[in-house]
């Protein structure tokens, strides 16, 4: 049976650099998005590209009740995870003393709450069977504030808090817990911002990174990854 990987939010940008390589080391794929003909799109490229199963779902993660029937969708599949990334998430600019109403609440359920929620539906499989590497994508936002930052740093400060605490719970139950923190990556988020793409970090160095994390023996774990553009932060 083919290893198992879960990321959620993975048709676009980082998410889908981090699929495209554990397929690429014949992992079998599930991840969901808001878009179910990308879901196709990219299911039909990942089968036909790489010897993988691809199982996709079409759920917005910043709904409760969908990220449950996406880990239910997962359970259903009666394979253990190996790999679980919490990547589903997005960013809006903007000041916190002058945002628009409910700025926080939005970014709190798409970039927390999911992350939270995905993390309690599959986990205890993981913990029965003692084994998996679980990935949160936080962000240098996590550990820096910065202007125009807003609500979206509340969040990813969240965040990295509560996967330094998932980090704790699960050590004794030999499932690693990496916190992702990635500076400027150019992907579609920074369209339209004229600097040339030689200023940005790759998508596929963070995948990089992160399959390079998960490569480790079971005996030590990478805690965070902090990656950033060569030339420093934008």
């Amino acid at each position: 049976m083919s290893k198992l990987a879960v990321i959620t939010g993975g048709t676009k940008g980082i998410g889908r650099a981090i699929i495209e390589k554990f397929a690429s080391q014949k992992f079998d794929i599930v991840t969901c998005s808001r878009n179910a003909s990308e879901l196709a799109s990219f299911k039909a490229h990942l089968e036909s590209t790489y010897p993988v199963k691809a199982h996709v779902f079409t759920a917005d993660m910043s709904i409760r009740g969908q990220v449950k029937s996406f880990t239910e969708f997962v359970r259903t599949l009666r394979s253990p995870v190996e790999v679980l990334v919490n990547n589903a998430g997005f960013f809006v600019p903007g000041l916190v003393t002058e945002e628009k109403e409910g700025t926080l609440e939005g970014m709190i359920d798409a970039n927390v709450y999911s992350a939270y929620y995905t993390t309690r539906g599959l986990v205890e499989d993981m913990k029965s069977k003692k084994n998996g590497h679980i990935f949160t994508m936080c962000s240098i936002a996590s550990i820096i504030a910065y202007p125009n930052g807003g609500s979206y740093t509340i969040s990813k400060f969240a965040l990295l808090g509560f996967t330094k605490v998932l980090r704790e719970e699960l050590k004794d139950f030999g499932i690693r817990v990496t916190a992702i923190l990635p500076g400027a990556t150019r992907t579609a988020s920074w369209d339209g911002v004229e600097l040339p793409d030689e200023r940005f970090m790759k998508p596929e160095d963070v995948a990089d990174a992160v399959f390079g994390a998960y490569s480790l023996s079971p005996r030590s774990v990478v805690e965070e990854i902090l990656i950033r553009p060569q030339l420093g932060d934008i």
